[in-house]
């Protein structure tokens, strides 16, 4: 177990009104004692803040005025002794006091480490830890309430009751085994095995059920917007993002690249891309643009196709439904302030059962509608985050897809009538890949990798 103190920046990099300097360790309270003229930090409360300056050692010198928050272990983020030093929010100023720490005896903490300390001493578990990062990272309000729960641990309960049904039914049938007191034991445990195994499997089963929109809430919904140039599709990255991101002109083809930006519809994160209009074109920088365009369509989630209400349907048009065939669209029908030339019924035809939305987005017509088929395309109207136990991360999400094949080997097992001693390989390997997620049997390379992607100061 780690016996060092570390400390870092907390706070982002930039300007603001404050900034903290976070120190967890043994001597988190010494140090900062040290360098700290005010209250004797040696003798306060736990949990209280105290008014002082920071005094250069070499210099003797006042080097920032700070508001210092002594927290006692066990009962703070990473159960050991923790300080905040909340200073002035320039560069400078938090800077000089992180410097001052540094020469008292303190280490640089490395990435997600203050996680790490909590995770190890048994505050958290792994899935609790990597739900930090979660909600740090929510881009919606829905996201973030996902986060929370799983912060929370509703996610490890559920798993840590998997896993202790699975090893109860594994040790029941071990003493049946090694101690038979009647006849028909074998039938008995191979019973008790099966029923317990499709209980557990059920349950997997639908965690993998959610884990999709629960990687959407976590990742967002990579939607491309597609369609020739001119059809207006700067256009509706600017009235979704409800900003002028993208440049809008008569001129076609001013989108040369992909633009991308993440916003929030219905509740359901967007990470939004307008690509370069998608033609048969001789300018070479848009030649480069088109091809880019074409890669973000095999890799989108959604895509929103523009037409023109105002043009005819072109070959390149029932081109573009062709590319698109087999994946999840919605077709939008711009410019209908305009006349019509776009031959509706033959869209509806290409269109077959996908969603068709009507808009003028120059007299933001149409957008509500959109924005009611976006959700409905993929959570068939509003997301509960309520009672549901959302899988979000592709870790957890890989393991119990592993966890739910090794189940199905041990159903199949027990249906072939296969020796218990071998049916209990897949049900202990279930065990093992549920206790992954929550860092029971996690190696520590993976532990190490996992919280290497956090960022500095948490």
């Amino acid at each position: 177990m780690e016996t060092d103190t570390i400390t870092a920046i907390s706070t982002p990099i930039g300007e603001g009104a404050i900034a903290i300097v976070r120190l967890s360790g043994p001597k988190a309270i010494s140090i900062t004692a040290n360098v700290f003229k005010g209250k004797n930090l040696g003798d306060v409360a736990s949990h209280t803040i105290h008014y002082g300056k920071i005094i250069d050692p070499e210099t003797k010198e006042v080097a920032e005025e700070v508001m210092v928050s002594v927290m006692r272990a066990p009962k703070t983020f990473t159960r050991e002794d923790v300080v905040e030093i909340n200073c002035h929010g320039g560069m400078v100023a938090v800077n000089r006091v992180l410097e001052i720490i540094l020469s008292q005896g303190a280490r640089l903490a490395e990435p997600g480490e203050f996680t790490k300390r909590a995770f190890l001493h048994g505050r958290i578990d792994l899935s609790q830890a990597e739900a930090v990062m979660d909600l740090i990272r929510a881009k919606t309000d829905k996201a973030m309430s996902v986060a929370l729960k799983q912060m929370d641990g509703r996610l490890s309960a559920l798993i840590r009751r998997l896993r202790q049904d699975l090893l109860e039914t594994v040790a029941h049938v071990e003493v049946n085994i090694d101690y038979p007191e009647y006849d028909d034991v074998e039938e008995m445990s191979h019973d008790m095995m099966r029923t317990k195994s499709k209980e557990v499997y059920k349950e997997v089963v639908e965690l993998l059920q959610v884990a999709k929109q629960g990687k959407i809430l976590r990742e967002g919904l990579a939607t491309a917007i597609i369609g020739r140039p001119n059809v207006g599709k700067s256009s509706l990255m600017n009235t979704l993002v409800q900003e002028n991101k993208a440049i809008v002109t008569e001129v076609p083809g001013t989108t040369r690249d992909i633009i991308e930006e993440y916003v929030s519809v219905r509740g359901v994160p967007l990470r939004l891309v307008d690509t370069a209009g998608i033609r048969e074109t001789e300018d070479i920088v848009e030649k480069i643009g088109v091809e880019r365009s074409r890669q973000v369509l095999k890799e989108s989630d959604l895509i929103l196709f523009v037409l023109n209400y105002n043009d005819v349907l072109s070959e390149e048009d029932e081109k573009l439904f062709k590319a698109i065939e087999g994946l999840d669209y919605i077709v939008i029908i711009n410019k209908t302030d305009l006349e019509q030339k776009l031959d509706l019924d033959r869209v509806y035809e290409l269109a077959a059962e996908k969603p068709i939305v009507i808009t003028s987005l120059v007299k933001e017509e149409g957008v509500n509608e959109l924005e009611e088929a976006i959700a409905k395309t993929f959570f068939a109207g509003d997301i509960d985050t309520g009672d549901l136990t959302y899988v979000s991360n592709v870790r957890h999400i890989q393991l119990l897809k592993q966890a739910k094949q090794a189940l199905e080997d041990a159903m199949e097992g027990l249906e072939l009538g296969l020796p218990l001693d071998v049916v209990q390989i897949d049900v202990t390997r279930t065990w093992e890949l549920l206790g992954e997620i929550i860092g029971d049997t996690a190696s520590d390379s993976l532990i190490d990798q996992l919280f290497s992607q956090f960022c500095l100061g948490k």
